[in-house]
């Protein structure tokens, strides 16, 4: 299935009002995912999808203030990545699913477009919001990726308190290894068929690009795995004269093809970034096997958020102060 959503010109929700820019303040957007995969509508009660489509609302608007209050795209990222991380509905801090090991484990990135400065984190089992390590990586450590209980002694040190890893626990994801389990003991592939990495990208006043994506890996993964969501170039990428992409789907696909940064060398090289993501998502993935989708997001504010599923959860507030929410393939319309 092919869908695409692009250069969003979208309503805004009259139920909560977006701030307003002020005269003369260069543009600002933010779109945001909670992961692709199979998701339909006919799988879903009206009671969840509300919970899912409130979760997404609240998280696009909170990074769209603080860019509407003139702070950076990396806050505005850190922010709405920080309350997909804190809700058990998605695939990220709270709601990770769980390893072969029944234990958590958690890989985030974070990469500034105006330098390319980066930083990321994998395996951690005991950082409350993920994205909060990756950017003080990125800020505080000369290295772009630290993993496993290195990261958490680096956490430490920068004053992160270490939580219990209990805390990470749903009843949800627990179910959702068990049911792994029990089609890989029946001889099953087990193949994970839904993707619920979260992400950001947003641009500010000053035009500064940013993108984050935070997730809790695989159900049932092992040997020590680590996906495309702290790669640098597979699941995250950033760049001012380009474009920022925050990737979700089959990690391994995204490594090997290195979604984030083709999407951007595309832009680039003169491709508009609605034909990139397209190409890239649409033909490249579909043609090498591979299943997800990604938000992205260009120096001008256009938005890109196609995806090879049945569904993807996303949001966005674009330039012109428009919210949108979808989660199904069929959505891409005006949302008031």
């Amino acid at each position: 299935m092919r869908i695409f959503i692009t250069l969003l010109t979208l309503a805004s929700l009259a139920a909560v009002p977006t701030p307003a820019l002020a005269s003369g303040d260069a543009p600002v957007a933010i779109v945001i995912h909670g992961g692709a995969g199979t998701i339909r509508r006919e799988d879903m009660d009206a009671a969840r999808e509300a919970a899912f489509r409130a979760a997404l609302e609240a998280a696009v608007r909170a990074g769209h203030q603080r860019l509407a209050a003139g702070e950076s795209s990396l806050v505005a990222v850190r922010t709405a990545i920080n309350l997909l991380e804190d809700s058990p509905l998605f695939n990220a801090g709270k709601g990770a699913v769980f390893n072969a090991d029944g234990v958590n484990e958690l890989d985030a990135s974070v990469m500034s477009g105006r330098d390319r400065n980066a930083g990321a984190v994998s395996s951690v089992r005991r950082v409350r919001n993920p994205i909060d390590l990756a950017i003080a990586v990125m800020q505080h450590s000369p290295h772009v990726m630290l993993s496993g209980e290195g990261a958490e002694r680096f956490a430490a040190e920068q004053g992160m308190a270490l939580i219990d890893p209990g805390y990470f626990h749903t009843d949800f994801r627990w179910q959702q290894l068990q049911d792994a389990r029990e089609r890989e003991t029946a001889g099953r592939s087990g193949a994970a068929d839904f993707f619920s990495t979260v992400g950001a990208v947003a641009l500010d006043r000053d035009g500064n690009l940013a993108a984050g994506t935070s997730t809790g890996g695989m159900t049932n993964k092992r040997f020590g795995r680590v996906g495309d969501s702290p790669i640098i170039g597979a699941g995250t990428f950033a760049d001012n004269a380009s474009c920022a992409v925050s990737a979700t789907g089959h990690g391994e696909y995204f490594i090997r093809w290195v979604v984030a940064y083709d999407i951007c060398a595309r832009v680039a090289a003169g491709a508009a970034l609605a034909d990139a993501a397209d190409t890239v998502i649409n033909h490249v993935l579909v043609e090498a096997g591979g299943a997800g989708g990604v938000i992205a997001m260009d120096p001008e504010g256009n938005i890109a958020m196609p995806f090879n599923t049945a569904g993807m959860y996303r949001a966005s507030v674009g330039v012109d102060g428009g919210v949108f929410v979808g989660i199904y393939g069929e959505e891409g319309g005006v949302v008031d």
